[in-house]
C-alpha cells in the first residue's frame, strides 16, 4: 500500500474490480463539491495462462480510462498519485473474485448453532462455504476426513461450543482436521489457514493438535452464549489471511497490493459493504441480488441485522441447467409467454449452458433468458429467507433435542413488508434491452409486499464503491445514489386471502402535474408512469387484505416513481399463482407484459 488516506485532500478516485472474466475500472472525481462517476474502462482478466499476472488485464483496464478520459494516470507501470491537474488519481482501491474468490470450509459443533454462526462470518466476509462440518451432521468420522481432503479450501474457519463450556466436542472436530491434514487451493510451501473462535476454554487442547501442522490463528468466540453472535473478530481475521495467503499466492497480486491504498477486498464482501451503508445511512431494511454466471448473491439487512448467502449453483451462463433441475420444467415454463414444449425448453437452456458466454439473439431467446432469471432469483430468495434467521436459544426454552436437531434456527428475519428497498445487479437485471424487463424480473421473483422501492446497479460498481465506503463514504454513498443506482420505481402489493374478480385495493396518487385515482382487481397489473418525486398517496385495501397498516387499513405515504414509474400489481401473495393451462397462461403473462409496457407491441 503506498499513500496514508487523507479524506479531506481526495479528488480523484480510481477503482478495480477484477472478475473471474473480465476487469472493470472506473474513475471517480469531485465536481463542484460532490463526487461522480466521470468514466469506466474495462479488459479481460489475466490470472490464468499465458499472462498469469493480474495486474496485465488492470493496466489495460486503466489504459482504457485514460483513453476515453483524457487524463495521464499511468507512468509506465506505475499509477501516478497524488493527482495534479489533469494528470495521476489520489486513491486507488481494487476488489477482487478472480480465480474463484475465497473458498472456505466453516466447522462447528451444532449444524443448527455454532455452524450457521460460523457460516454467517464466512459469508459476511465474501467467502464462498464450500462445506459445513458439524459433529451431528449426519457422516462417520472417516467421510469427514475424506471429504476435507477432497475440498481443499483457500481456509478453515473451526467454531464450536460456549466459553466456559463442554470441549470435547469442538476438540473432536479438531482431530478430524488433524487427521486429514488438508492442503491448500493455491501455493504449496505455506500451511493451510486455520481460524479457530469457539470455546476459550479449548483453545490450548485446540493449539495442542492443530498448532503444528496449520497456520492457526485464535480470536474471539462467535457464539460466547447462546444468546449472542460475535461475528466481527472473524471477519476480520479472515480478511487479513485472504490477504496474506490466498491473494498473495495468486500470479501478479502482490504487485497489485503493492499499488493500492487499502487491501484488496473480496468481490462479495465489498458489495455487503454498501448495502450496510446505505441501510444504516437511511435508517431502512435492504434486500440486494447479484445475478451471475455461475452463482447469485444475495444480501439483507433487517432490524439492522446483515446476511449474506451464496446460491453456488444458480447463475445464468455455468449453472443454468442447475437452475432448471432445482426449480423444476414447470417453474421455468410457467413465466414463458409463449406456447412451447418441454423438450424445446430444455433443448433452448442447454444450449445456454453449452455456450455460456453468449447472450440472446432474438425476443423470444430473451424471454426465455428471463423466465430462468426469475427461478435463479426465487430459488436463492429462498435459501436466504431459511439462512437469515434470528438465534436459536434467544427468549426460547431449550432442550437437549433442541440443540441437535438439524432444523434451521429460529424464525426468518426476512420480513417483505418491512422491506424499503430492493436492488438487483448482474447482467441479466443492469443489462436488460428495457428497465421495465429489470422491474417485473424483480418484482416476480421476490414478490414484494406492501409498498417497496426497486432499483438496480447501473453498470455494476457496487463492488468499488463498497470497497471505498470504508475509506470514504462521503464518496461512495454521494456516487451510489447519483450514478450507480437505476431508481426504477415503487411496486405495491397487498397480503391476504383473495377471490377471483375481488377489489385488491383503490389508489390515489398526486403525481407533480396530475392526481390519478383508481381501483385494482384480482389479477391485474398496472403500471402508472411517475419520475422519482416523493408523491402524496392514499392507498385502500380491499377486504380482508394488508398493504402494511394491517387488515382493511388505509396507508397515507410517500411514494417514489422512477424510469419505470409505479407499479399497481394485484396478482396477490397469499398464494401468488399462474394459471397452470398453458393457453390460459400464455393469456395472462401476455396481458401483464401489455399493462407493464415489459415487451412493447411494436416489437413483437
Amino acid at each position: 500500500m503506498r499513500n496514508k488516506i487523507n479524506g479531506d485532500n481526495i479528488n480523484v478516485v480510481m477503482a478495480t474490480d477484477c472478475g473471474s472474466t473480465t476487469t472493470k475500472s472506473i474513475l471517480i472525481q469531485k465536481i463542484d463539491g460532490e463526487y461522480r462517476l466521470t468514466h469506466r474502462g474495462e479488459a479481460p482478466t489475466t490470472v490464468e495462462a499465458p499472462f498469469e499476472d493480474v495486474t496485465r488485464g488492470v493496466l489495460n483496464a486503466i489504459m482504457e480510462l485514460e483513453e476515453l478520459s483524457g487524463r495521464t494516470i499511468l507512468n509506465g507501470e506505475d499509477i501516478q498519485s497524488p493527482a495534479t491537474g489533469n494528470d495521476g488519481v489520489d486513491l486507488y482501491i481494487s476488489t477482487s473474485s478472480a480465480g474463484g474468490g475465497l473458498q472456505m470450509m466453516v466447522g462447528g459443533v451444532v449444524k443448527s448453532m455454532t455452524g450457521e454462526s460460523a457460516q454467517r462470518a464466512a459469508l459476511g466476509a465474501g467467502a464462498i462455504v464450500m462445506d459445513l462440518l458439524a459433529s451431528n451432521d449426519g457422516r462417520l468420522y472417516h467421510e469427514k476426513v475424506k471429504r476435507i481432503r477432497q475440498l481443499r479450501p483457500d481456509m478453515i474457519l473451526l467454531s464450536g461450543g460456549i466459553d466456559g463450556g463442554t470441549v470435547s466436542h469442538v476438540v473432536e472436530l479438531a482431530e478430524v482436521l488433524e487427521a486429514a491434514n488438508p492442503k491448500p487451493r493455491l501455493g504449496i510451501n505455506y500451511k493451510l489457514p486455520v481460524i479457530y473462535a469457539g470455546n476459550n476454554k479449548a483453545q490450548d487442547a485446540i493449539k495442542e493438535r492443530l498448532g503444528e501442522i496449520t497456520d492457526l490463528t485464535i480470536v474471539d468466540n462467535i457464539r460466547p452464549t447462546l444468546e449472542e453472535e460475535n461475528l466481527q473478530p472473524s471477519r476480520i481475521r479472515i480478511h487479513d489471511l485472504f490477504m496474506e495467503h490466498v491473494m498473495a499466492q495468486a500470479p501478479g497480486y502482490k504487485k497489485l497490493m503493492g499499488w493500492t491504498d487499502a487491501p484488496i477486498m473480496p468481490t462479495p464482501g465489498a458489495v455487503g459493504e454498501i448495502i450496510q451503508k446505505i441501510a444504516k445511512q437511511d435508517n431502512i431494511s435492504v434486500v440486494g441480488v447479484d445475478i451471475g454466471g455461475a452463482t447469485t448473491d444475495v444480501f439483507s439487512v433487517f432490524e439492522g441485522q446483515f446476511n449474506r448467502t451464496v446460491s453456488a449453483n444458480l447463475g445464468m451462463s455455468y449453472s443454468v441447467c442447475n437452475v432448471l433441475a432445482e426449480a423444476g420444467i414447470p417453474n421455468v415454463a410457467r413465466w414463458v409467454p409463449y406456447e412451447m414444449d418441454e423438450k424445446g425448453l430444455t433443448n433452448r437452456i442447454a444450449n445456454k449452458m453449452i455456450r455460456p458466454t453468449t447472450i440472446p439473439q432474438s425476443l423470444e431467446a430473451l424471454k426465455i433468458e428471463q423466465a430462468i432469471a426469475r427461478e435463479a432469483l426465487r430459488l436463492s430468495f429462498e435459501q436466504h429467507k431459511e439462512f437469515a434467521v434470528n438465534l436459536k436459544g434467544v427468549q426460547q426454552e431449550r432442550t437437549i433435542s433442541d440443540a441437535f436437531e438439524q432444523t434451521s434456527s429460529g424464525e426468518t428475519l426476512v420480513n417483505l413488508m418491512a422491506l424499503d428497498l430492493l436492488v438487483g445487479s448482474g447482467g441479466v437485471l443492469s443489462h436488460a434491452p428495457r428497465r421495465e424487463q429489470a422491474a417485473r424480473m424483480l418484482v416476480d421473483a421476490f414478490l414484494p409486499e406492501g409498498i417497496t422501492r426497486l432499483a438496480v446497479d447501473s453498470i455494476f460498481m457496487m463492488p468499488q464503491l463498497g470497497l471505498l465506503s470504508t475509506v470514504h463514504e462521503k464518496a461512495a454513498v454521494e456516487v451510489f445514489e447519483k450514478d450507480c443506482l437505476i431508481q426504477l420505481g415503487s411496486c405495491v402489493s397487498p397480503v391476504g386471502k383473495f377471490k377471483d374478480g375481488q377489489l385488491m385495493f383503490t389508489y390515489e396518487i398526486n403525481l407533480p402535474n396530475e392526481k390519478v385515482t383508481g381501483e385494482i382487481i384480482a389479477g391485474e397489473m398496472i403500471l402508472i408512469p411517475a419520475e422519482y418525486v416523493g408523491c402524496a398517496a392514499t392507498f385502500k385495501p380491499g377486504n380482508g387484505l394488508d398493504l402494511g397498516n394491517g387488515k382493511n387499513e388505509s396507508i397515507h405515504t410517500k411514494i417514489y416513481g422512477g424510469v419505470v414509474g409505479i407499479l399497481l400489481d394485484g396478482r396477490g401473495r397469499q398464494p401468488f399463482s399462474i394459471p397452470s393451462d398453458m393457453h390460459t397462461r400464455v393469456e395472462k403473462l401476455s396481458e401483464w407484459s401489455l399493462a407493464t409496457n415489459e415487451y412493447p407491441e411494436e416489437v413483437k
